[in-house]
């Protein structure tokens, strides 16, 4: 008989800790897990496979450990004056904030962030050693500037994460807010911007913030807007000195030669590769007009979901949903589910598929 979780030395802070992940399921329209649902187009796929098979010939040999022509790529890519040495990549967004975690966290540190919000933050805190501390939002998950100050300043964390714009609520982050958080800690402020490019165009990114501020972060992924998500490629700017600080956690050669030519090719391409992020827009926007007039409450989303309230019974819901082949993400709030906005196909289905729940969802 194989041993349980229980009969392992587990760190006792691990215990009781339950790991990150949404269901998995192969169903006809699956909108649960913000992926850019558009397939990579076929002209840059093709450059992207001609870029790795290159780099397959030589993969007998390390890989630039400094990434260095990927961290130009990004630099060029993100513009406001960026360098390669205030850039930072690894295997995903969630590396990235692991890598942030090692420098700046661990034992005796803690981490903060307004909750709800991306469901990594604790775990990535905790699995690091640190405590993590829990803040609120508005009733309509929004932040003010002041009362962010205020909760700051009583927890004083070494950490602050910022999700602009937010997972799982969608809810636009202002400057402002980011602003006095930082000047109310004298803590590592990291800013998650994995669904910025799903912003308004005329919305400002936290990066316009960066100069002087040597302690602001903020964090990018190519997994939602670039179509990217199984190459596992996320990245930050900021401070050159930053980067000195992830240097000393990050293990060796941790971009393999593979990951780092799929992304430059990737970035070569970044108009391309972008091209579909008004049509998510649209279909984002159109998915919250549609459960209006269905009786829900969708709220304000600035990314490629929309969170609404107004469901009687998540779990049934949920369930009559994936019943019709359809999978969205119960994320644990009241009254509410969570939906991808997908390709107008994909939206339909799930528009269809709620409509035909009647007023409020499923019942058990």
């Amino acid at each position: 008989m194989s041993a349980s979780l229980d009969d392992l030395p587990l760190r006792p802070d691990l215990r009781g800790l339950k790991p990150y992940g949404a269901p998995q399921a192969p169903l006809p329209v699956a909108l649960n897990v913000n992926e850019n649902t558009h397939p990579v187009p076929e002209d840059v796929a093709d450059d992207i496979v001609d870029a790795i098979a290159r780099a397959v010939r030589e993969v007998n040999r390390y890989p630039d450990r400094e990434f260095t022509v990927l961290r130009e790529g990004f630099a060029d890519y993100l513009g406001h004056g960026l360098a390669a040495d205030q850039i930072w990549a690894a295997n995903g967004s969630n590396e990235v904030l692991q890598h942030l975690l090692q420098a700046f966290g661990g034992p005796g540190r803690t981490a903060f962030g307004f909750a709800p919000t991306y469901s990594m933050y604790p775990l990535l805190t905790r699995a690091t050693g640190a405590e993590y501390i829990a803040g609120t939002r508005g009733v309509d998950y929004t932040l003010d500037a002041d009362d962010a100050r205020r909760q700051i300043e009583q927890a004083d964390p070494d950490l602050v994460f910022l999700c602009a714009p937010n997972n799982p609520t969608g809810t636009p982050l202002g400057l402002d807010v980011i602003e006095a958080v930082y000047e109310a800690t004298d803590g590592i402020v990291i800013v998650d911007e994995a669904y910025q490019e799903f912003a308004p165009h005329d919305s400002r990114s936290a990066l316009t913030l960066l100069p002087g501020r040597e302690r602001l972060v903020v964090s990018r992924t190519m997994s939602k807007a670039f179509a990217f998500a199984g190459a596992r490629v996320g990245y930050l700017a900021a401070d050159p000195a930053v980067i000195d600080a992830l240097h000393l956690v990050r293990l060796p050669y941790h971009l393999s030669g593979l990951t780092q030519a799929a992304a430059i090719a990737a970035l070569r391409h970044a108009p391309a590769m972008l091209a579909t992020v008004d049509e998510i827009v649209a279909q984002r926007d159109r998915i919250s007009v549609t459960l209006d007039a269905l009786g829900y409450e969708p709220f304000e989303s600035w990314t490629n979901f929309v969170l609404f309230a107004g469901v009687d019974d998540p779990a049934a819901t949920w369930q009559a949903l994936y019943d019709q082949g359809v999978l969205i993400r119960d994320v644990g709030l009241p009254r509410s589910l969570r939906v991808t906005a997908g390709t107008e196909a994909e939206s339909t289905a799930f528009l269809d598929a709620l409509a035909s729940l009647g007023p409020g969802g499923a019942h058990t």
